[in-house]
């Protein structure tokens, strides 16, 4: 019986369809062959576990395919869940069995070759109402108000991971993440977690995945626009109350398609969709490094296909736009785009499906009950009625306003008929009378609509009328005069702004809003470095409040922002700039002070201390307030003033036997913080127990996994005798089972925990011994876990090895910019600094130098980093350990010299003997002597001693060397600590050798100062660099002595003349050689003779000095490199030097190459280069170099096959296209002036030659648009080679800056003239060219090269003529010879 109930069901539906339609859609003309929906989808609502199906048919040729869309995602078939069939042009969807999971918008879409249609219907599945059953409080007598009130359970959440600011770039993904414990955790009572951005709720979709579970919940976007940009807060809801946690996640452009395009417009919205429009707003782009936006283009997408297409012709300047043309009941994506002069934008995000279908359509269905849970939906007006005209609308009125458009609203007449109703718009100016009835694609079935195409700031009354295929309606009554709104510009310029604190790396930015807002969008911040030009966005989506928090700034550096205010007409001026804040986080007040604890009472008086506060607030704590009162009062009264600065303070002037409670506040430069818990009742009687009192101020350090450093302070209270040792007491966390660490009592205030468990919380306490037993404990110190910082390092100790210094040094893992070393021995700082002890600190690094250490100085040394989460280490020295280190300094300290040379001599002109040794090392301390038989020698004139701390060369220089100096002659040397000495033995034949090339020395000086001679003759010296120079030295010179060059016997004249100061004279001989090779001659001459110096460089001269370049520059040489050309590719090889002379061969695998036309050999000085002329297959292979010198070959290879060649063909293939457009381009040849000056009413003719393979098109444009040929301006080209722009008649309009652009496939440029008309009368105004460049315009790619023709008999020359001459200037030009384009 279902079965069969279910089949009449169907078959009743099809026949209503099908009798239905022919009356129900007014005719639009029918698509040729292109998709058609004979019959649409149909919206059904049913309830769940029921069946349904959706049924069109669709009508093309060739048959179109159908293909079925769940809200905008293409349905799966995998899962059985939906069944799917088609029978000619029928197609059907069917759902077997509803859940709610199936509530959505369906789509069909049907394509075939000549386009496509669309068509959707709304399914809703329905729970059944089981809502009425019967509750527990059904049978009672009471209003729901007596029923007892629900008391929800209280669950606190803990975040335990909090994600922090993000800054990402369009494209990116992010994840955003917090972990949180729950207390109590109970299954069935979890927390909701929502996630906002900037306070509007998200939902998981294919922009955001939202994961919420096990304590954890995370956010990701996985492709980021600058939609995304905000304050993303997570909110984790019970019944019981909520947890938060916020932060910004900025999004900046993504790289633009072309440099300086403007940014991505964001925030599209779809607003009064109808069958044939829609009207589309975006917001503006910030603008901070690009140039100002010229408009926007409007793309639009339908549904289930890829193919955009542009909606408007020309950019378009305001952020909204009405889209018309649209096919009713398809569904459409649309983006924006942004222009500037640069390019245009990447798309924004696009829109969400909107459909074209008129508004009112689900207002006029109606559901007719079939039998069991299956409803049919129908129209109100397919219900049978009288055919008869409709009624009169009422009620127009103007919705919104705009420009250039107005959206209409009315009320629809009481209507119901079987025929189809639908609407005529009238429009006429105020006043007017005349009414013109608006055209409209497509019938107006909605009582709402927007009229498009009216003049802005106009006055318009409208009116409607109903018909149907009965008649038309009598007008409805005109709406007042509604007028168009005016282009008011964009808002002017933002108020003050002004920088606050914040954090130490965001700033609270907040502004005046501006006094004329313009319809205001929102604001952008800009932010710059101070004294930097670079501004950067600090947001890329608009904020429409006038407060934002800057972040991702950098700590300590200062900084200064701006405002601009934006509308849909772009961004206004910008602010004026903020006052320079540098960032760094705000003062607050600090926390309260806790733990007030009692350490003696006297019976009048009693000392408090209490414990610091958590977070002083930035600042450091400068003092502390304490108040009294009795137990049980309520007023408290401050009992010193001033206030103390230390935690431990007498309160006198007590009652004895009274009870009090205390409370302290602290403070700091922010002020006054919060009081502290009052202490608990203290009661003033006098303590006369004989133990000691407690110890206060337990302090943590050098937290390890198993182990840590507690330290205290002595009680106060010492009882009948002084204090022997401390026991040191722990515990875990909330328990009471205290453990003593320490079975005999320490004697010093610090002690070393061992034994805890990792990962561990525990307290400590302190209890101080005398003679009369264990005192009172200390009260418990805060929480420490028994785990190590990550990342600690150990301190470590060494001897330095070049002082001899004992250093101890540590590396913090954490630091920030108040984070101070504390340096202490025995757990007590150190401050005495006068034994030699050194504290450096360097960033993250601290050092505690011993420069004087001394057996007394072992124990154990530690650091601590203050404003850290408790970095800490120490070292402990033993006596041991510090007798090795003490023996190790003092070998360092008193070492032995190293010597490179022992003493050794050396004959120096005038005779003079030299002395001389070299050390391996020496300081400008060193101190030495000299010694000649024992007798120290003097160092004063004539004699000379000296050192050289660079080279470690020591020498004494002695005048006068005779025959009394025979013997043996010492150096002595200290340095520091160190010393040697080094001696040299000059007796017998050793001796008498020296002494006769020094008496030769002083002959030859004697001889040589008679005139300028050349004590050194020329020589040929090649450079480390392969520079080539002739050197000589001359001597016995004075002032009038003449230095003079020659080759050939030509003289010279070098760039730089000779220094004859130094007697050294060269002479550069540049680009080395066979051409500079020749006999080269220098002369010294003056009044006294003439002296002169040689050489001939050929021979083995010119050979020695090129083998000397090969052994250089192959030493130099670096591996082969490709360098592509025009002509084919070549192998570079660059080198100190490089001349052909150099024995250099090129290899191709084991053929020796040489020079030829498709090998060109050759090179520059840089480098030695080898060129294969458009190489082909058989070019491939292992390529080499040899560079040969006497002694060694300097080979370098490279394989130019594989990949290699491939890329290196494919470049030189690119170039030689690049060079052959660049020949045939479109050119201007000459003849454009820059600029031109004509009298009104003169003819202007603009003319020069082009040229161009093929034959150039020529444009012309005036101030940036096309010129239109007409009887005034005429546009001519001759022969293809000369153009010319002619203007009949000037006047002053066609004034302005005239653009040619000369092009072909490839490529081209453009010139500008700047034309100036003045009229008859005026002084002709003055020509001022300006020499603008020519824009060279790309050629279409790929570039084509036509290939060779088969070469043909040459034809029979034809009669040479002359070419034609360009056409003359028009006779109107008035301006002197204008500067010329070469």
């Amino acid at each position: 019986m279902e079965e069969r109930y279910e089949h009449k069901t169907q078959s009743r539906i099809q026949e209503v369809v099908s009798t239905k339609m022919g009356d129900k859609y007014v005719r639009e003309g029918p698509m040729i062959r292109g998709p058609t929906f004979l019959v649409r989808l149909r919206s059904h609502t049913v309830f769940e576990k029921t069946p349904i199906t959706l049924c069109c048919t669709v009508a093309g040729f060739p048959l179109p395919s159908v293909k079925w869309y769940k809200d905008g995602s293409i349905l799966g078939m995998s899962s059985g869940q939906f069944l799917i069939e088609a029978k000619g042009g029928i197609h059907t969807l069917e759902i077997p069995r509803c859940s709610t999971d199936d509530t959505a918008q369906y789509t069909a879409v049907a394509c075939n070759s000549h386009g496509q249609a669309s068509s959707q219907a709304s399914v809703i599945v329905k729970r059944f109402k089981q809502e009425e059953e019967s509750c527990s409080y059904a049978w009672l007598p009471f209003t729901p108000a007596m029923l007892p009130k629900i008391q929800y359970t209280k669950i606190n959440i803990t975040f335990l991971e909090k994600f922090g600011p993000v800054f990402a770039t369009e494209g990116d993904s992010v994840t955003l993440t917090a972990t949180m414990t729950l207390s109590p955790n109970l299954a069935n009572l979890q927390p909701d977690a929502q996630w906002y951005r900037d306070e509007t709720r998200l939902t998981d979709s294919k922009w955001v995945k939202i994961v919420t579970g096990r304590g954890i919940t995370t956010l990701t976007i996985p492709n980021l626009f600058k939609d995304d940009e905000g304050l993303y807060t997570i909110r984790m809801v019970t019944k019981g109350g909520t947890a938060e946690h916020s932060a910004f996640v900025s999004v900046q452009d993504g790289p633009p398609p072309v440099p300086s395009a403007p940014g991505a417009p964001m925030d599209i919205k779809i607003h009064d969709a109808n069958r044939d429009y829609v009207i589309v707003s975006w917001k503006p782009p910030n603008t901070t490094t690009e140039g100002p936006i010229l408009g926007y283009f409007v793309d639009k997408c339908e549904v289930g296909t890829e193919n955009w297409t542009q909606c408007n012709d020309h950019p378009i300047k305001i952020c909204k736009y009405p889209v018309p043309g649209l096919f009713e009941g398809h569904s459409y994506y649309f983006r924006v785009r942004a222009v500037n002069s640069k390019g245009i934008s990447k798309a924004c995000r696009m829109s969400e499906p909107i459909a074209a279908m008129d508004p009112t359509e689900f207002e006029r269905l109606h559901a007719k009950k079939l039998g069991g849970n299956l409803d049919v939906v129908s129209y109100h007006d397919e219900v049978e009625a009288e055919g008869k005209p409709p009624g009169v609308p009422s009620g127009m009125y103007a919705s919104e306003t705009d420009r250039t458009y107005v959206v209409l609203s009315w009320k629809a007449p009481a209507y119901s008929s079987k025929a189809p109703m639908w609407y005529y718009i009238e429009k006429c100016l105020a006043d007017s009378g005349a009414w013109q009835r608006v055209n409209t694609q497509v019938p107006i079935r909605s009582p709402r609509y927007a009229v498009f195409d009216l003049a802005e700031g106009k006055l318009y009354q409208f009116r409607v009328l109903s018909a149907n295929i009965h008649g038309i309606s009598e007008p409805s009554e005109p709406t007042g005069p509604i007028q168009t709104q005016e282009l008011k510009g964009v808002p002017s310029a933002p108020g003050q702004v002004i920088s606050t604190r914040e954090t130490d790396t965001s700033v609270l930015i907040q502004w005046a809003p501006p006094k004329e807002p313009n319809n205001l969008i929102g604001y952008y911040i800009d932010q710059c470095v101070k004294g930097s030009i670079d501004w950067t966005s600090a947001n890329h989506k608009p904020r429409k409040n006038t407060k934002f928090v800057v972040s991702g700034l950098t700590k300590g550096q200062t900084y200064v922002f701006r405002v601009q205010a934006i509308n849909e007409l772009g961004l206004s001026d910008e602010s004026q700039e903020s006052a320079p804040l540098t960032v760094k986080a705000a003062l607050t007040v600090p926390t309260a002070p806790y733990h007030i604890a009692l350490l003696s009472c006297d019976g009048h008086s009693v000392i408090l201390n209490w414990k610091k506060p958590t977070h002083n607030g930035g600042s450091s704590i400068k003092e502390y307030y304490v108040d009294k009162r009795r137990s049980g009062a309520t007023m408290w009264r401050e009992v010193h003033i001033p206030p103390v600065t230390e935690r431990l303070y007498k309160a006198e002037g007590l009652t004895e036997g009274a009870v009090y409670q205390f409370q302290v506040y602290a403070a700091n430069l922010a002020g006054l913080g919060p009081a502290s818990k009052s202490s608990a009742d203290i009661s003033c009687e006098a303590w006369t127990m004989p133990e000691p009192g407690p110890g206060y101020d337990l302090t943590f350090s050098e937290v390890r996994d198993s182990s840590l450093v507690v330290e205290w302070k002595k009680p106060v209270y010492t009882g009948s005798g002084p204090i022997t040792g401390y026991h040191i007491e722990y515990a875990k966390t909330g328990t009471s089972d205290w453990t003593t660490a320490n079975e005999t009592a320490a004697s010093h205030r610090f002690f070393k925990v061992t034994g805890l468990e990792a990962g561990t919380s525990y307290v400590m306490r302190v209890r101080a011994v005398n003679a009369a037993g264990v005192g009172m404990a200390s009260m418990a110190s805060d929480p420490v876990t028994a785990k190590a910082v990550e990342g600690s390092q150990e301190v470590s100790c060494v001897v330095d090895e070049k002082s001899g210094d004992i250093v101890l040094s540590f590396g913090s893992c954490q630091l920030n910019e108040s984070s101070q070393f504390v340096w202490k021995k025995d757990y007590k700082e150190i401050t005495d600094f006068s034994k030699g002890i050194v504290i450096k600190t360097e960033g993250s690094h601290s050092k505690l130098i011993f420069k004087n250490a001394d057996k007394e100085d072992f124990g154990t040394y530690s650091v601590s980093v203050t404003n850290t989460e408790g970095v800490s280490s120490s070292h402990t020295i033993s006596a041991e350990e510090l007798a090795k280190m003490l023996a190790l300094s003092y070998d360092i300290r008193h070492p032995v010299i190293p010597l490179k040379s022992e003493l050794a001599y050396k004959i120096l002109e005038r005779g003079r003997m030299r002395f001389w040794l070299q050390a391996e090392n020496i300081s400008s301390n060193v101190t030495y002597k000299f010694f000649a038989n024992n007798k120290e020698l003097s160092g004063a004139d004539p004699n000379k001693m000296g050192h050289e701390v660079a080279t470690g060369i020591i020498e004494f220089i002695l005048d006068h060397f005779t025959e009394e100096n025979e013997g043996t002659f010492t150096c002595q040397i200290t340095d520091g600590g160190g010393k040697t000495q080094s001696s040299l033995v000059l007796i017998g034949d050793a001796f008498k050798a020296a002494l006769a090339e020094a008496e030769y020395q002083r002959r030859e000086y004697i001889r040589v100062k008679e005139g300028p001679h050349f004590c050194e003759f020329l020589t040929l010296h090649v450079g480390d660099d392969c520079s080539v120079s002739l050197v000589c030295k001359v001597a016995n010179l004075k002032k009038e002595s003449s230095f003079l060059w020659y080759k050939e016997d030509t003289e010279i004249i070098p760039d730089v003349k000779p220094d004859l100061g130094s007697g050294v004279c060269k002479l550069p001989i540049k680009l080395f050689s066979l051409k500079t090779a020749g006999v080269y001659k220098a002369t010294i001459s003056d009044d006294r003779g003439k002296d002169m110096s040689q050489i001939d460089i050929s021979g083995k001269v010119f050979e020695d000095a090129i083998n000397k370049i090969s052994q250089l520059a192959g030493a130099s040489a670096a591996e082969l490199v490709i360098h592509c050309t025009a002509t084919g590719v070549q192998l570079q090889c660059h080198m100190k030097y490089y001349t052909s002379e150099m024995n250099i061969a090129w290899c191709h695998g084991e053929t020796k190459l040489s020079h030829s036309d498709k090998i060109v050999i050759g090179g520059t000085p840089a480098m030695a280069t080898m060129e294969v002329i458009e190489p082909m297959e058989k070019n491939k292979g292992m390529y080499s170099i040899v560079i040969t010198d006497p002694e060694n070959a300097h080979k370098r290879t490279l394989d130019l096959s594989g990949d290699i060649y491939e890329k290196a063909f494919a470049e030189f293939q690119k170039l030689k296209a690049e060079a052959y457009a660049e020949k045939n381009r479109g050119k201007v040849v000459g003849g454009l002036p820059d600029v031109v000056t004509i009298m009104e009413k003169k003819t202007l003719s603009l003319t020069c030659t082009v040229c161009g393979d093929p034959k150039p098109q020529v444009s012309w444009l005036k101030n940036g648009a096309d010129v239109i040929p007409d009887d005034q301006y005429v546009v001519s080209i001759d022969q293809g080679r000369f153009a010319s722009l002619t203007i009949k008649g000037v006047t002053m309009e066609d004034s302005g800056k005239y653009t040619m652009i000369v092009q072909n496939k490839y490529g081209g440029e453009s010139v500008d003239i700047v034309v100036s008309v003045y009229r008859h009368g005026e002084k002709m105004p003055e020509a001022k060219p300006t020499l603008t460049p020519k824009t060279m315009i790309p050629p279409k790619l790929p570039i084509e090269i036509p290939q060779p023709k088969v070469a043909q008999p040459p034809p029979s020359p034809a009669p040479s003529s002359p070419s034609p001459a360009p056409p003359k200037a028009g006779r109107g030009v008035k301006s002197p010879t204008p500067t010329r384009r070469k």
